[in-house]
């Protein structure tokens, strides 16, 4: 059998008798250490293995090396300083060497956006030519695990090249290689990681797919084993759904609010059909979706389905739906008439600093170039939050970040009431207790609220949602 075509779909993994033997814990290095890979480190760590995170960014792995969190995520910085302090934690950006100093390397690079729409595969290919040099000098059978998000067929197609060109060795013989993409909550990545919603595994050899169900049993024992492909699709695909759950919700909104309907009272309702695995955690009306992962997978989706000369037209679509969720509340602001408006969260989530493809930067954006004067507030974003790091990141994607870039740090307050204070109108971007307290201690400002902020009926004739 070719190591390279098997297929796991439908297998359930029978291993010889040795590879049930007993085994010390795998030795783990982690290419990238952004927010998953900053979470796998302290995570992986507090199970028990030696972990060597390694970055090009000097500052990242200075902080990580000290038990620091590089980001604001809930529990990070103790778990990471709890591997540290237990000398299970180091980090370098060296990543030959941590190759050959460990027995499995998780990928979590960056995958951007690329010129054309589609994947940015150029930290792959440079993290993949240094690994390689490091898989050349080692003898042992070493696993490569991808965890970022890319297009089907990466894998196999430009990274294990690579990898074999280079040391000279053939993967599932000498090496093994899986897609394990992540599903990490930003803010809640932590609970997450101890509590996957599944944990998916796509491999070509039986051990390959044997040491990684080792590393995640203790976290999850029935972990799903399939293709690499299917594992590379499943990630986008989940992402894709999410998206489209936002959009849909907020398309509801934008119908029921002209009919005289309450949006949130039919979703509601809708979200009850547990049955055929709706989950109510994205389909409230509220604001346009953001972040990292879903504006960029489901332009990857579109681009794929292009190349291949596919009709996508629901998928196509949702960019378009979730632009006018945007321009609604760009619009809704407009109409207030008020030439100072303050934003309640600027994080494209709450608990959160991460800023990339964040909605409401694209309506400060065009505030901003109105004239209009913007004061921010937001409990995880400060004036010292680095912002170079995503400028790279997102240079194809996000017009508001790129525009705001220089005068971000200038709007940001850091007491809640001098935002509130200082405008004459409000637009909330976070559910939290204290900008319920501020917006009913100002009763005379409007407030455009695409979260729902209280619940229904309350603060009525102040309060103006996009779908309510």
């Amino acid at each position: 059998m070719e190591l390279k075509k098997l297929d796991l779909r439908h297998a359930e993994i029978v291993t010889p008798a040795a590879l049930d033997a007993p085994l010390a814990k795998a030795k783990i290095s982690i290419v990238g250490l952004g927010y998953v890979g900053a979470v796998s480190t302290a995570c992986l760590a507090s199970l028990g293995h030696e972990v060597i995170g390694v970055d090009i960014d000097q500052t990242k792995i200075d902080q990580i090396a000290r038990g620091e969190s590089p980001i604001h995520e809930h529990m990070l910085g103790e778990t990471l300083s709890e591997g540290v302090q237990d000398h299970l934690i180091t980090a370098t950006d060296d990543l030959s060497a941590a190759v050959r100093d460990s027995d499995v390397t998780f990928v979590s690079v960056g995958t951007p956006t690329a010129a054309d729409g589609g994947c940015d595969y150029s930290y792959i290919e440079q993290a993949a030519r240094s690994m390689a040099l490091g898989l050349r000098q080692k003898t042992d059978f070493h696993v490569f695990a991808m965890r970022c998000s890319i297009p089907p067929g990466t894998t196999m197609k430009v990274m294990v090249p690579i990898l074999e060109n280079i040391s000279g060795k053939v993967a599932g013989r000498d090496f093994g290689v899986c897609f394990n993409p992540e599903f990490l909550r930003e803010g809640v990545a932590i609970e997450d990681f101890y509590a996957p919603p599944k944990t998916v595994i796509g491999t070509t050899d039986f051990r390959t797919a044997d040491i990684m169900r080792r590393i995640y049993q203790p976290v999850d024992d029935t972990p799903i084993m399939t293709t690499v492909e299917v594992a590379e699709t499943i990630k986008y695909v989940d992402n894709v759904w999410h998206a489209a759950k936002v959009c849909f919700a907020n398309e509801v909104g934008r119908l029921c609010k002209p009919l005289g309907v309450d949006s949130h009272a039919v979703m509601d309702i809708f979200c009850q059909d547990q049955k055929l695995n709706l989950s109510p955690y994205y389909l409230k009306p509220g604001f346009a979706y953001g972040g990292s992962c879903l504006p960029k997978e489901v332009r990857a989706v579109q681009h794929i389905a292009q190349s291949l000369g596919v009709n996508l037209p629901m998928i196509a679509n949702l960019d378009r739906s979730n632009r006018e969720q945007i321009e609604q509340a760009a619009e809704m602001a407009r109409q207030t008439g008020a030439k100072r408006i303050g934003i309640l969260g600027v994080a494209f989530k709450p608990g959160t600093d991460d800023l990339r493809e964040s909605p409401i930067l694209e309506v400060m954006a065009d505030l901003k170039a109105e004239g209009v004067e913007l004061r921010v507030h937001d409990a995880a974003v400060t004036k010292d939050t680095p912002l170079e790091g995503l400028m790279s990141y997102v240079k194809h994607a996000s017009k508001g970040l790129g525009q705001l870039a220089g005068s971000l740090k200038d709007m940001l307050c850091d007491d809640v009431m001098d935002v509130m204070d200082n405008v004459d109108a409000i637009i909330v971007c976070h559910s939290n207790e204290d900008y319920r307290q501020a917006v009913s201690a100002r009763p005379d400002i409007p407030v455009i609220d695409v979260v729902r902020l209280f619940p229904q009926g309350s603060n009525a004739d102040q309060l103006n949602g996009i779908g309510w």
